[in-house]
């Protein structure tokens, strides 16, 4: 199933004997079902802490809609997009990118987080600068970034952000079945719906944010 996308695999246990109304037609356990890509396993984030980022953790544990999000467990030499993409066979347009930009309006800086889909690039120099009602916007340093967000180097999320940046997710993004984001760490990575990730707190949907 190489490059086949499913947001609905239940992950109910069968062992109850009872199904999903989604999957037998028969039986109602009113649980989630967790998305799925490709031929990686897909496992409950919030059961996997270990797995995940602590402030992606933490942010997830007290999230309404977690349950909505599974996580994948991959190589962490493979964690950047297009390395990921080539080698578990996945189109590019399956992963949305989290890039961190910062500019400064009469002395105060402003910094936003911007999702768009990883086919795409964000339009830093024009959109997300008027966003923001600064003068220039530049892409936040690496260490900057990480040091600030808690999470490693090609693991930076939506998920979890310092609760001064903004968050704006491209429009695109959700109509996204199953997105693939960072976990906050490079050896795994999150997989939910574009419009599961645009309900994240905070998240500021753009329209045209990706070019």
């Amino acid at each position: 199933m190489t490059g086949e996308i499913s947001p609905t695999k239940c992950r109910f246990p069968r062992s109850t004997g009872e199904t999903c109304i989604s999957c037998e037609g028969v039986g109602r356990h009113g649980g989630m079902r967790l998305p799925e890509i490709g031929t990686l396993t897909s496992l409950p984030a919030l059961e996997h802490p270990e797995l995940l980022g602590d402030p992606v953790a933490t942010a997830l544990a007290g999230w309404a809609r977690a349950d909505e999000v599974a996580v994948v467990e991959i190589d962490p030499d493979l964690a950047d997009t297009a390395a990921m993409s080539e080698a578990y066979q996945l189109p590019l347009s399956t992963g949305a990118n989290c890039v961190v930009v910062a500019g400064r309006r009469d002395g105060e800086e402003r910094v936003a987080a911007c999702v768009v889909r990883a086919d795409t690039r964000a339009d830093v120099n024009n959109l997300v600068k008027r966003t923001l009602d600064v003068r220039k916007c530049s892409f936040l340093s690496m260490d900057r970034a990480v040091e600030e967000s808690g999470m490693e180097h090609g693991g930076i999320t939506p998920v979890g952000l310092p609760a001064h940046w903004r968050l704006l997710v491209d429009s695109r993004v959700l109509e996204m079945p199953v997105a693939i984001i960072g976990s906050g760490v490079r050896r795994s990575k999150l997989l939910l719906s574009g419009e599961t990730l645009a309900a994240l707190p905070r998240a500021e949907v753009v329209e045209g944010l990706g070019l």
